[in-house]
């Protein structure tokens, strides 16, 4: 790349650079970054750019068309996250595979990240942190790591096996597209569970994350198809 020593030394010491599309696509060249790393650094250059500001005469649409998109799913576990990972909507079928959405300050990464639960629900608990880890770390990167993101990563490193796979592991990975995930929820089904996430991201509002857990195994499609949920309170509004 044809720039100055100075650029460089700002660059690496976070000071404000001038990055254009073909700076940043050449420096992501330069530097070998894949598709993950890629949206990290356009996100981390554009950090404070209002980009998803809501429109202010919306009327909270976004909110109620994800809401309608929620209940079309009812059938499986869904849920609407913000860019902090708190619980904003779910399905009730997600409420009857976790519970735990229904808690106040429902927040999905503090559960996957520091509680027993989700060590015996989440087969291989290990592999599962170390993405959503990474996950975290595309979140601070991308917000320049400010406001609850912070003191949920505090709260995090204090559980000792997190510190430990925080440390074994800088990936970043902006979101689980078609993971797949093998549950035990003995209160769901005696048999193990397999199910694929499909992540969806609004248009205009791209900090909100739709989540929907489809069944992959004859497991998890019966205990979709035989659970009918009661309706569930919502989580609180934006």
């Amino acid at each position: 790349m044809e720039v100055s020593e100075r650029w460089y030394r700002n660059l690496e010491s976070d000071a404000r650079v001038p990055l254009t599309p073909d700076a940043l696509t050449r420096l992501s060249a330069a530097l070998a970054l894949g598709p993950d790393e890629r949206l990290a650094l356009y996100g981390n250059v554009h950090a404070h750019a209002d980009q998803a500001a809501p429109d202010p005469h919306d009327g909270g649409e976004p909110r109620c068309a994800l809401a309608e998109l929620l209940a079309t799913q009812e059938q499986f576990p869904a849920y609407l996250v913000d860019q902090s990972w708190d619980i904003l909507d779910h399905t009730g079928t997600m409420a009857t595979w976790f519970p735990w959405v229904l808690e106040p300050g429902a927040n999905l990464l503090r559960w996957v990240l520091t509680s027993a639960e989700a060590r015996e629900q989440l087969t291989d608990w290990p592999a599962h942190a170390a993405v959503y880890l990474a996950q975290l770390r595309f979140a601070l990167v991308t917000s320049r790591g400010e406001g609850p993101l912070a003191a949920l990563l505090d709260e995090v490193l204090d559980d000792h096996e997190c510190r430990s796979l925080w440390g074994q592991d800088l990936n970043v990975i902006a979101y689980r597209q078609g993971h797949r995930f093998r549950l035990r929820l003995p209160h769901v089904s005696a048999e193990e569970i397999t199910v694929t996430s499909q992540v969806l991201l609004p248009a205009y509002r791209q900090e909100l994350r739709y989540v929907l857990l489809l069944p992959a195994n004859a497991s998890a499609r019966q205990a979709a198809t035989r659970i009918q949920p009661q309706p569930q309170p919502q989580a609180q509004a934006l």
